[in-house]
């Protein structure tokens, strides 16, 4: 039997990159996965057709995590359609970047509304369902331990909230068995983050093992987190960033 069997995730940003990569290998495991998605539907019912492939039960929800209200409906629609809520991953993101000078409060409030309060709003949400052996699993970034480059600033300051936020969590829910955690990962070869972008071979010299890493890469943390072998397990913040931090 699978390590996830019977359990249910609830996926954010989902229909691409690492949330594609997170949800597949939730449904290999053994999860019913339910993910969100902001303008590409094609992409989640691409991802939700693999999800069904592996034998398991997928539905992709249309929410933008700048709205909170969008948020919460994503956490219920889930139970509402699949019965329960096991596993969070909090994984919908954006890239803020460019001179310090010109980044606008919109984009301020943008960034730290989908990366800290949709955060805590889908963890609060969440835990009203989770029982015993619940998981709460944030994606923040390695440059919450090293800021290599300028120009990062506002991304780099609202994923660092989720340090404190998740170790604020493993408190709160922890006498109930419900563990947190946050990855950090390094440069991960994606649509948002090409490994073939122009200038992306320099980033590697930050890196000890001199290579982009993979969703999948990312996506066996959440999974070793998300079953029993991750039940000791939490307020943890975890480097999968090939030696970026090191």
């Amino acid at each position: 039997m699978s390590g996830l069997s019977g359990r249910v995730a609830l996926v954010t940003g989902g229909s691409r990159g690492i949330g594609a990569a997170i949800a597949r290998r939730l449904a290999r495991e053994g999860a019913d996965v339910a993910l969100t998605y902001v303008s590409a539907p094609e992409k989640a019912q691409a991802v939700i057709r693999d999800i069904q492939a592996a034998g398991r039960r997928g539905i992709a929800i249309a929410a933008d995590s700048a709205s909170p209200e969008a948020v919460i409906r994503a956490v219920e629609g889930t139970v509402a359609e699949l019965g329960r809520l096991d596993i969070l991953v909090n994984n919908a993101g954006i890239f803020p970047n460019g001179p310090l000078e010109e980044v606008t409060l919109e984009e301020v409030d943008r960034t730290l509304a989908i990366h800290v309060r949709a955060v805590f709003v889908a963890a609060q949400a969440a835990a009203r369902h989770m029982g015993k052996g619940g998981r709460i699993i944030s994606i923040g970034t390695c440059f919450s331990d090293r800021v290599p480059e300028p120009g990062v600033t506002l991304y780099t300051m609202s994923k660092s909230a989720l340090t404190g936020l998740t170790r604020g969590l493993a408190r709160d829910l922890g006498t109930r068995g419900i563990t947190a955690n946050v990855i950090n990962p390094g440069p991960i070869d994606t649509d948002m983050n090409p490994a073939s972008a122009p200038g992306a071979e320099a980033g590697l010299t930050h890196l000890a093992v001199k290579q982009f890493g993979e969703g999948e890469d990312i996506a066996a943390t959440v999974a070793h987190l998300a079953g029993e072998s991750g039940r000791f397990i939490t307020g943890a913040s975890i480097a999968v960033d090939g030696g970026f931090s090191a």
